[in-house]
Protein backbone atom coordinates (compact mmCIF):
# COMPACT_ATOMS: atom_id res chain seq x y z
CA UNK A 1 0.00 0.00 0.00
CA UNK A 2 1.22 3.33 -1.00
CA UNK A 3 2.33 6.24 1.57
CA UNK A 4 -0.38 9.18 1.33
CA UNK A 5 0.74 12.84 0.73
CA UNK A 6 -2.03 14.27 2.44
CA UNK A 7 -1.49 15.58 5.57
CA UNK A 8 2.00 15.18 4.98
CA UNK A 9 4.20 18.27 6.47
CA UNK A 10 7.15 19.15 4.10
CA UNK A 11 9.63 21.98 4.08
CA UNK A 12 11.00 23.28 0.62
CA UNK A 13 14.01 25.42 0.07
CA UNK A 14 14.25 27.14 -3.06
CA UNK A 15 10.74 27.52 -3.02
CA UNK A 16 9.49 30.78 -4.93
CA UNK A 17 10.80 29.60 -8.49
CA UNK A 18 11.18 26.77 -11.15
CA UNK A 19 11.51 23.45 -9.72
CA UNK A 20 10.69 24.43 -5.96
CA UNK A 21 7.75 26.77 -7.06
CA UNK A 22 6.20 23.02 -9.24
CA UNK A 23 7.34 20.86 -6.53
CA UNK A 24 5.23 23.00 -3.92
CA UNK A 25 2.36 23.33 -6.36
CA UNK A 26 1.97 19.86 -6.71
CA UNK A 27 2.05 18.73 -3.27
CA UNK A 28 -0.57 21.40 -2.38
CA UNK A 29 -2.43 20.13 -4.99
CA UNK A 30 -2.07 16.39 -3.26
CA UNK A 31 -2.63 17.46 -0.04
CA UNK A 32 0.60 18.03 2.00
CA UNK A 33 0.57 20.70 4.06
CA UNK A 34 3.91 22.71 3.35
CA UNK A 35 6.19 25.31 4.55
CA UNK A 36 8.21 27.10 1.98
CA UNK A 37 11.36 28.83 2.28
CA UNK A 38 13.41 30.69 -0.26
CA UNK A 39 14.98 34.81 -0.46
CA UNK A 40 12.32 36.65 -2.51
CA UNK A 41 9.54 37.13 0.13
CA UNK A 42 7.08 38.43 -1.96
CA UNK A 43 7.29 35.36 -4.52
CA UNK A 44 7.24 33.33 -1.53
CA UNK A 45 3.80 34.87 -0.20
CA UNK A 46 2.37 34.90 -4.08
CA UNK A 47 2.71 31.53 -4.05
CA UNK A 48 1.66 30.49 -0.43
CA UNK A 49 -1.61 32.60 -1.31
CA UNK A 50 -1.75 30.64 -4.18
CA UNK A 51 -1.83 27.08 -2.88
CA UNK A 52 -4.17 27.83 -0.21
CA UNK A 53 -6.49 29.85 -2.61
CA UNK A 54 -6.27 26.63 -4.56
CA UNK A 55 -7.42 24.37 -1.20
CA UNK A 56 -3.93 23.36 0.16
CA UNK A 57 -2.50 24.43 2.93
CA UNK A 58 1.07 26.20 3.29
CA UNK A 59 3.13 29.02 5.27
CA UNK A 60 6.34 30.70 4.65
CA UNK A 61 9.51 32.05 5.89
CA UNK A 62 11.89 34.25 4.26
CA UNK A 63 15.46 31.91 3.98
CA UNK A 64 18.65 31.95 2.60
CA UNK A 65 20.45 29.07 3.09
CA UNK A 66 24.01 30.04 3.61
CA UNK A 67 22.44 30.68 7.05
CA UNK A 68 22.23 28.01 9.20
CA UNK A 69 19.99 29.46 11.83
CA UNK A 70 17.51 30.15 9.01
CA UNK A 71 16.97 26.29 8.14
CA UNK A 72 16.92 25.94 11.59
CA UNK A 73 13.87 28.35 11.65
CA UNK A 74 12.32 27.28 8.81
CA UNK A 75 11.82 23.55 10.39
CA UNK A 76 10.55 25.22 13.72
CA UNK A 77 8.03 26.91 12.16
CA UNK A 78 7.04 23.61 10.43
CA UNK A 79 6.93 21.69 13.96
CA UNK A 80 5.71 25.27 15.85
CA UNK A 81 2.90 24.81 12.99
CA UNK A 82 1.78 21.43 12.58
CA UNK A 83 3.65 19.47 15.02
CA UNK A 84 5.61 17.46 12.97
CA UNK A 85 8.33 17.27 10.13
CA UNK A 86 8.06 14.72 7.19
CA UNK A 87 9.91 15.90 4.83
CA UNK A 88 12.57 18.26 3.99
CA UNK A 89 13.17 19.03 0.49
CA UNK A 90 16.72 20.61 0.07
CA UNK A 91 15.63 22.30 -3.72
CA UNK A 92 17.71 25.63 -3.42
CA UNK A 93 20.95 26.24 -5.86
CA UNK A 94 22.77 28.36 -7.70
CA UNK A 95 24.57 27.91 -10.90
CA UNK A 96 27.86 30.09 -11.47
CA UNK A 97 29.83 28.41 -14.48
CA UNK A 98 33.17 29.21 -15.78
CA UNK A 99 36.47 27.68 -17.03
CA UNK A 100 38.42 26.83 -13.45
CA UNK A 101 41.42 28.98 -14.83
CA UNK A 102 38.76 31.86 -15.38
CA UNK A 103 39.47 31.90 -11.33
CA UNK A 104 35.50 32.91 -10.14
CA UNK A 105 36.50 32.30 -6.48
CA UNK A 106 33.48 34.25 -5.65
CA UNK A 107 31.53 32.40 -7.71
CA UNK A 108 33.06 29.09 -6.36
CA UNK A 109 32.19 30.08 -2.53
CA UNK A 110 28.30 30.61 -3.72
CA UNK A 111 28.17 27.48 -5.02
CA UNK A 112 29.47 25.92 -2.24
CA UNK A 113 27.50 28.04 0.24
CA UNK A 114 23.95 27.34 -1.38
CA UNK A 115 24.19 24.11 -3.17
CA UNK A 116 26.79 22.38 -0.30
CA UNK A 117 26.66 23.86 2.52
CA UNK A 118 23.01 25.12 2.29
CA UNK A 119 21.82 20.91 1.71
CA UNK A 120 23.87 20.04 4.72
CA UNK A 121 22.24 22.80 6.77
CA UNK A 122 18.71 21.90 5.95
CA UNK A 123 20.00 18.30 6.91
CA UNK A 124 21.32 19.56 9.99
CA UNK A 125 18.38 21.15 11.46
CA UNK A 126 15.59 18.27 10.09
CA UNK A 127 17.98 15.20 11.20
CA UNK A 128 16.88 15.73 14.91
CA UNK A 129 13.55 16.21 14.27
CA UNK A 130 13.48 13.25 12.29
CA UNK A 131 15.39 11.14 15.41
CA UNK A 132 12.88 12.10 18.18
CA UNK A 133 9.87 11.50 15.64
CA UNK A 134 11.79 8.17 14.73
CA UNK A 135 10.66 8.61 11.11
CA UNK A 136 11.68 11.15 8.02
CA UNK A 137 13.13 11.85 4.33
CA UNK A 138 15.00 13.83 3.53
CA UNK A 139 14.87 14.44 -0.67
CA UNK A 140 18.13 16.84 -2.53
CA UNK A 141 17.38 17.79 -5.80
CA UNK A 142 20.81 17.47 -7.28
CA UNK A 143 21.98 17.75 -11.12
CA UNK A 144 22.85 15.62 -14.10
CA UNK A 145 26.18 17.77 -13.74
CA UNK A 146 28.54 15.49 -12.31
CA UNK A 147 26.64 12.30 -13.47
CA UNK A 148 28.65 13.69 -16.90
CA UNK A 149 31.68 16.29 -16.59
CA UNK A 150 31.49 19.03 -18.88
CA UNK A 151 34.11 21.86 -19.20
CA UNK A 152 33.28 25.04 -17.23
CA UNK A 153 30.78 22.95 -14.77
CA UNK A 154 33.40 21.44 -13.03
CA UNK A 155 32.90 23.41 -9.81
CA UNK A 156 29.36 23.11 -9.79
CA UNK A 157 29.43 19.40 -10.72
CA UNK A 158 31.65 19.18 -7.78
CA UNK A 159 29.26 20.79 -5.62
CA UNK A 160 26.59 18.55 -6.89
CA UNK A 161 28.51 15.29 -6.36
CA UNK A 162 29.73 15.94 -2.97
CA UNK A 163 25.57 16.06 -2.37
CA UNK A 164 25.44 12.21 -3.76
CA UNK A 165 28.44 11.51 -1.60
CA UNK A 166 27.18 12.83 1.67
CA UNK A 167 23.46 11.13 0.37
CA UNK A 168 25.14 7.54 -0.07
CA UNK A 169 27.13 7.90 3.72
CA UNK A 170 24.02 8.98 5.54
CA UNK A 171 22.16 6.22 3.52
CA UNK A 172 24.38 3.36 4.88
CA UNK A 173 24.37 4.89 8.32
CA UNK A 174 20.81 5.39 8.96
CA UNK A 175 18.87 2.53 10.10
CA UNK A 176 16.34 3.15 7.20
CA UNK A 177 13.87 5.45 10.01
CA UNK A 178 15.39 8.41 8.18
CA UNK A 179 15.00 7.63 4.21
CA UNK A 180 16.89 9.73 1.71
CA UNK A 181 16.64 10.39 -2.01
CA UNK A 182 18.35 12.19 -4.59
CA UNK A 183 16.55 13.26 -7.88
CA UNK A 184 19.10 14.93 -10.58
CA UNK A 185 16.93 16.65 -13.27
CA UNK A 186 18.66 17.40 -16.73
CA UNK A 187 17.74 20.39 -18.53
CA UNK A 188 14.58 22.07 -16.92
CA UNK A 189 12.74 25.12 -17.55
CA UNK A 190 13.83 27.47 -14.94
CA UNK A 191 15.39 31.13 -14.37
CA UNK A 192 18.47 29.11 -12.97
CA UNK A 193 20.65 30.91 -15.85
CA UNK A 194 19.40 34.40 -15.08
CA UNK A 195 21.85 34.73 -11.92
CA UNK A 196 24.82 33.69 -13.80
CA UNK A 197 27.44 36.32 -14.28
CA UNK A 198 29.03 34.76 -17.43
CA UNK A 199 27.48 35.92 -20.30
CA UNK A 200 28.43 33.22 -22.78
CA UNK A 201 27.21 30.59 -20.51
CA UNK A 202 24.40 32.13 -19.47
CA UNK A 203 23.38 32.78 -23.37
CA UNK A 204 24.87 28.69 -23.95
CA UNK A 205 22.20 27.18 -20.97
CA UNK A 206 19.50 29.73 -21.96
CA UNK A 207 19.92 28.16 -25.93
CA UNK A 208 19.46 24.74 -24.46
CA UNK A 209 16.63 25.34 -22.37
CA UNK A 210 14.96 26.45 -25.56
CA UNK A 211 15.70 23.75 -27.38
CA UNK A 212 14.82 20.90 -24.94
CA UNK A 213 13.90 21.79 -21.52
CA UNK A 214 11.58 19.89 -19.53
CA UNK A 215 8.70 21.28 -17.56
CA UNK A 216 9.32 21.45 -13.50
CA UNK A 217 6.55 19.22 -13.10
CA UNK A 218 8.63 16.32 -14.26
CA UNK A 219 10.83 16.94 -11.46
CA UNK A 220 7.42 17.53 -9.00
CA UNK A 221 6.30 14.21 -10.31
CA UNK A 222 9.08 12.66 -9.60
CA UNK A 223 9.00 14.04 -5.86
CA UNK A 224 5.81 12.93 -5.55
CA UNK A 225 6.31 9.39 -6.86
CA UNK A 226 9.41 9.19 -4.09
CA UNK A 227 7.13 9.91 -0.93
CA UNK A 228 4.22 8.12 -1.79
CA UNK A 229 6.59 4.66 -1.52
CA UNK A 230 5.61 2.78 1.48
CA UNK A 231 7.85 3.67 4.51
CA UNK A 232 9.85 0.43 4.10
CA UNK A 233 10.99 1.42 0.57
CA UNK A 234 13.35 3.98 -0.37
CA UNK A 235 13.83 5.78 -3.47
CA UNK A 236 17.67 6.39 -3.78
CA UNK A 237 18.47 8.16 -6.78
CA UNK A 238 16.51 9.55 -9.91
CA UNK A 239 17.55 11.02 -13.34
CA UNK A 240 15.18 12.77 -14.89
CA UNK A 241 16.01 14.86 -17.82
CA UNK A 242 15.15 15.43 -21.43
CA UNK A 243 15.03 12.26 -23.88
CA UNK A 244 17.20 14.31 -25.70
CA UNK A 245 19.74 15.22 -23.22
CA UNK A 246 23.23 13.93 -24.50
Amino acid sequence: MKNEIKGKVVVITGASSGIGRAIAKELGRAGAKIVLGARRKKQLSNLSEEINNQGGESSYIETDVINRTALVALVNKAVDNYGTLDVIINNAGVGQLSRIDALDVEGWEEMIDINLKGVLYGMAAAIPVFKRQNSGHIINIISTSGIKIVPEQGVYAATKNAVRTIAEAFRQESDGTIRITGISPGVVKTDLANGMKNEAMKNAIIENMEKMAISPQAIADAVIYAMSQPLDVEVGDMVIRPSAQR
